[in-house]
């Protein structure tokens, strides 16, 4: 099974999502690619939960792939297909990430360039493809149509190239991670953009009689090798605690949540201010639904314990 994971809220990239599904299932066959919202049957879909119900549905598919194709784009990244990453990566998955974004990111003004703006995405992606340049000129003499060329060949040659790596590094006995988690151990995942006195606060109080690993990758002056101690920190601890305020959750703190339940641990969120989403059909969800539901306990005051709230 081939998984394409990419933002679900816009047409135009539910489209870039279905051409990517498309040059999979050229090459393999149509039955062999898991395309979300299209195969969820989103629009449709009767569930008392909905939300809770695409959850599940995404869920199934993941521990069963042989390969992932992720869609991302830009400093502000999905927090939903991160969280799948995440999952996917913490199993031994093959993932390939395709970008057409023409800027690179740093840390700091001189430090290295990055592909995206938290060094965790590259550190767990099997490869990522850039294709960041339009395609050649045109002689259209319509200079927007020739515009709307060269960008829709940049897109066909960036889809090209990553699926014929995923199919190439995909087999159906891809190794498992074989990590055991430290029983009693906390992984702290604070915000990127400034953690809460209350935040700091509500991991004291979850964390009082156990051994707390923090993250150091977006102050590390090498953030790559911080990146890969932070990631099997992580994946060897038991419980992740990790600071999901504002709009969306940060993109490492979703894709360790995605590993986190992929390997049996726990997900601690504190989370004090939110952005409510509605969509029909659907209950309203203070997160992204594929991290609201990955979380074990929503933490709001230090001493919280009521998962529900």
């Amino acid at each position: 099974m081939f998984y394409v994971a990419h933002r679900l809220f816009a047409a135009h990239d539910r489209r870039l999502g279905a051409m990517a599904a498309t040059a999979i299932a050229e090459r393999t066959s149509p039955d062999k690619v898991f395309l979300p919202f299209c195969d969820t049957d989103e629009e449709d879909l009767v569930a008392d939960v909905k939300g809770r119900r695409l959850f599940d549905l995404d869920c199934q598919r993941l521990p069963q792939l042989h390969g992932m194709l992720a869609i991302l784009h830009g400093p502000s990244l999905d927090d939903g297909v991160c969280m799948e990453i995440g999952y996917a990566a913490a199993l031994g998955v093959p993932i390939i990430i395709l970008t057409t974004d023409f800027q690179t990111y740093g840390l700091t003004e001189t430090g290295p360039e990055l592909a995206f703006a938290d060094p965790l995405i590259e550190t767990v992606a099997t490869d990522i493809v850039r294709a960041h340049r339009l395609g050649p000129p045109t002689s259209n003499t319509d200079r927007f149509q020739e515009f709307a060329t060269r960008n829709t060949t940049q897109i066909n040659d960036g889809i090209d190239r990553a699926v014929t790596r995923m199919l190439d590094l995909a087999t159906p006995g891809h190794s498992k991670n074989t990590t055991t988690a430290t029983t009693d151990t906390v992984f702290v995942e604070p915000s990127p953009y400034g953690s809460t006195a209350t935040w700091h606060q509500s991991v004291q109080h979850h964390s009082t009689e156990t051994q707390r690993r923090h993250a150091s990758r977006l102050t590390a002056a090498d953030p790559i090798h911080a990146a890969g101690a932070d990631w099997n920190a992580a994946t060897s601890s038991h419980t992740l605690i990790a600071d999901l305020s504002g709009p969306e959750a940060p993109p490492g703190a979703a894709l360790l949540i995605g590993a986190t339940i992929a390997t049996g641990g726990r997900v601690l969120a504190y989370c004090s201010n939110t952005l409510w989403t509605f969509a029909h059909g659907r209950e309203p969800n203070w997160r992204n639904l594929m991290i609201q539901y990955s979380i074990t306990e929503r933490l709001i005051t230090p001493d919280d314990q009521d998962g529900t709230r």
